[in-house]
């Protein structure tokens, strides 16, 4: 009966985890196979490509919103049914021959499923981990999303290499529908999500916004939507910036780097967090991340692009699950649902929208200056986050 609660690497966790990783790796299959698929078969001009790929972010956005709020009364299990399963449908709507307008509702549609998908998937494993090992709970299971991080544009790339779109689209759909059949597998019958009967009252939220998001996550969410602009420049402008500096051999490479480096890591900084708190991880993460970015600014050869790519796993790596864990940690366990939807709505505006707002001045500044800006802006964290959240939790402690 002691060992129960403390145990970690349950078939939830693991069917959870597993069902994460397929969600993010279809969609960062899709980000850079959607944008090929509409320029090439659909003759859609650079910014409708760019439209189609970003559209699934605001799809999921929305569905992120609507969950949050509706997760109570349409219940767990369903929900995530329901979203694997639109998932899966949707996945195989990307085979039949389509215009620029019907591609872009089906990638906000899509998107819209996996974010309500995602939403339950992150409520769900919030009540599965055990109060104890929260962090490093959270810790491994975030893996199973930078693992899709990696893994994802690698395979988009060297399948748009070898094989036409509908085996793309076929491999796709395989592994949406892999991710319904772990859905049904999952048990959602301990997962608390309203408050009892008497308390409802008290327990309704007081503003309309709080029906949606969860205002004690906000903080913290600031912090990822920074950070997360910040690294959506690397992610999203790396190539370019890589065939600019003639090192677009060691870029393919990067992301693997950078994988590798929150696994090594992981094992390590989420139990110390249960120990120690959050601040011990959090102020070096920072660091290391805009130590990685100014690196990446200046590299001029394989091993300092590689280097910058490890200390970015290090850094950017580790912040994100720890905010996560903040997150959830910051409301009662009747709300989690909501505080996991304003932490992944803060980090998924930041990969969806950091692009384009960076776009529109990469014209200007270049690539090694971006890198730069965003290295100092990143800095800057380190005096957001002690203002936000990370003088609260000295003040606990004393």
């Amino acid at each position: 009966m002691t060992e129960a609660p403390s145990k970690l690497w349950t078939k939830n966790f693991i069917f959870l985890s597993a069902m994460n990783f397929q969600l993010v790796l279809v969609f960062y299959l899709l980000v850079i196979v959607s944008v090929g698929y509409a320029l090439a078969e659909l003759d859609a001009t650079t910014a409708q490509a760019g439209l189609i790929s970003g559209v699934f972010v605001v799809g999921t956005l929305v569905g992120r919103l609507l969950i949050g709020k509706f997760l109570p009364n349409l219940g767990a299990k369903a929900s995530l049914v329901a979203g694997a399963l639109g998932f899966f449908l949707f996945s195989g709507l990307y085979f039949i021959p389509v215009d620029v307008p019907y591609l872009i509702a089906i990638r906000f549609a899509h998107g819209f499923m996996m974010g309500v998908a995602g939403t339950v998937i992150g409520t769900v494993i919030a009540q599965t981990i055990p109060a104890t090992r929260r962090a490093e709970g959270i810790g491994y299971f975030s893996t199973s999303s930078t693992l899709a991080t990696a893994v994802g544009p690698f395979l988009a790339i060297w399948l748009m290499s070898q094989y036409d779109y509908k085996v793309i689209f076929t491999f796709t759909s395989i592994v949406a529908f892999t991710c319904l059949l772990f859905s049904f597998g999952v048990d959602t019958s301990k997962v608390k999500l309203t408050a009892k009967a008497g308390t409802q009252q008290s327990a309704q939220p007081t503003s309309r916004l709080a029906q949606f998001v969860e205002p004690k996550a906000f903080p913290i969410a600031v912090i990822i939507l920074i950070a997360g602009a910040c690294y959506s420049g690397v992610l999203s402008f790396l190539n370019l910036y890589a065939k600019e500096i003639d090192l677009l051999q060691a870029a393919s490479f990067f992301f693997l780097m950078y994988a590798a480096a929150i696994l090594i890591s992981r094992p390590f900084t989420g139990p110390l967090m249960d120990r120690k708190g959050e601040n011990i991880i959090m102020y070096p993460a920072i660091v290391i991340m805009a130590i990685g970015i100014g690196l990446l600014s200046q590299a001029h050869n394989s091993w300092m692009l590689l280097t910058s790519a490890a200390l970015l796993g290090f850094g950017y790596g580790n912040i994100q699950s720890i905010c996560q864990t903040i997150a959830v940690k910051s409301t009662t366990i009747e709300r989690m649902g909501l505080a996991t939807s304003t932490f992944f709505i803060a980090l998924d505006a930041a990969l969806g929208f950091g692009p384009y707002f960076i776009g529109q001045f990469l014209d200007q500044i270049g690539y090694q200056h971006l890198y730069l800006y965003s290295a100092v802006i990143t800095l800057s964290c380190l005096l957001w986050y002690y203002l936000l959240h990370g003088r609260k939790v000295k003040a606990a402690a004393t």
